[in-house]
């Protein structure tokens, strides 16, 4: 079985550089990727301003796919913030996993509760876990340890954006019990900034008997990330 799986942080849908929110382009854009199963950083679910919208609704409506918001944080009371699932494949479960807080925390930087959110599809035997790391150090191995936890020796696709370079320490470990998609072909390309493109913190993981046929970054500016997409066989 092939399936095409990106990972993309949509900055909550607004074009990059204006700010505009567009349902419209970014749909259109998602679309092109022909893919079965996309990971979104950054989406807002549905709150009490008038800019939250359900981000995720929109998209599916607007892309024929299935959909699920996993919350990570609130901004400001009321106002969700996450990652989200869109896929043409049959939905089989969906849950949001916490990734815990440090504490104490051990930076001066702005920390944000961050979740992990775990797929299983009904036609295909793999588990997908789509997320986004904290910024701080303590964040990102709280994060590491969550999703290491979620790995159980069978097929999984680990996606988002990890705000962490190729050479840091975070990859490292990773790369001890997954595979990273890109690395796997040689095409380990920069996603950010998506205007000029100097370093890669969007990544593709995979663990099993899951084999890259295929991965790179999607060019074109809309997000102020690129995306990353990666032919999948199991």
């Amino acid at each position: 079985m092939i399936i095409k799986a990106v990972t993309y942080n949509i900055q909550h849908c607004a074009v990059f550089p204006t700010g505009r929110i567009d349902f419209d382009m970014f749909a259109h854009r998602i679309s092109s990727f022909g893919a079965d199963v996309v990971g979104l950083n950054e989406v807002r679910g549905r709150g009490i301003r008038r800019d939250y919208e359900d981000q995720a609704a929109e998209l599916a409506e607007r892309t024929g796919m299935s959909r699920y918001f996993a919350k990570a944080a609130d901004i400001g009371p009321g106002n969700p913030y996450g990652n989200a699932l869109l896929t043409r494949l049959d939905v089989g479960s969906c849950k949001t996993i916490p990734i815990p807080e440090p504490s104490p925390k051990a930076y001066d930087g702005y920390y944000e509760p961050r979740c992990v959110l775990r797929f299983v599809p009904m036609d295909a035997d793999v588990k997908f876990l789509i997320t986004h790391f904290g910024l701080n150090p303590d964040e990102q191995e709280s994060a590491l340890e969550t999703v290491l936890s979620l790995l159980d020796g069978g097929n999984t696709v680990l996606m988002g954006d990890l705000n962490v370079t190729p050479d840091s320490v975070i990859i490292e470990k990773l790369k001890q019990k997954m595979t990273e998609a890109s690395f796997a072909v040689g095409n380990a390309g920069p996603t950010f900034p998506s205007d000029r493109p100097d370093r890669k913190i969007d990544y593709i993981f995979t663990s099993g008997a899951v084999r890259v046929r295929s991965c790179g970054v999607v060019p074109g500016v809309l997000s102020d990330h690129l995306a990353l997409a990666a032919e999948l066989e199991l």
